[in-house]
């Protein structure tokens, strides 16, 4: 995913690019119904790695994204060559990324499972991480 922070006063300001890589913990009590095929599992791994492929990595994964505060101008001309570009409504930076990651996550997880953490790394030595007892 590619980014632009917006009135940055360094070189990020510039569309530039990260390999992020997310981490996600949830937390509940393990399914005891002995007929459940999903018994002493919180939530079927296959099933989280589904919301995250289908609601985060299809949508940012070689997007660029964009304040909503960037020169309309801008927006426009960047629209007639690229295909994958997101509008948001705050700086795309790793820590409102995280918090925006966060918010999707949470919005599909089955009743029974929380949200308790997620790690989202930018580069090979830079993450942000976000959990849910601060939030």
């Amino acid at each position: 995913m590619a980014h632009i922070l917006q009135d940055y006063d360094g070189p990020c300001r510039n569309i530039h690019g990260h390999s992020y890589k997310l981490f996600v913990t949830v937390s509940g009590t393990p399914i005891q119904d002995e007929s459940s095929p999903k018994k002493g599992m919180v939530m079927d791994f296959k099933d989280l790695k589904a919301i995250v492929k289908d609601h985060i990595v299809m949508r940012f994964d070689h997007a660029l994204v964009l304040n909503s505060k960037t020169d309309p101008g801008l927006i426009e001309g960047i629209k007639k060559h690229m295909e994958k570009l997101i509008i948001v409504d705050y700086q795309p930076t790793s820590e409102n990324l995280v918090a925006d990651f966060a918010s999707i996550i949470r919005s599909h997880l089955p009743e029974n499972v929380s949200l308790h953490n997620l790690r989202l790394w930018e580069t090979a030595t830079s993450y942000t991480e976000w959990f849910a007892e601060d939030n």
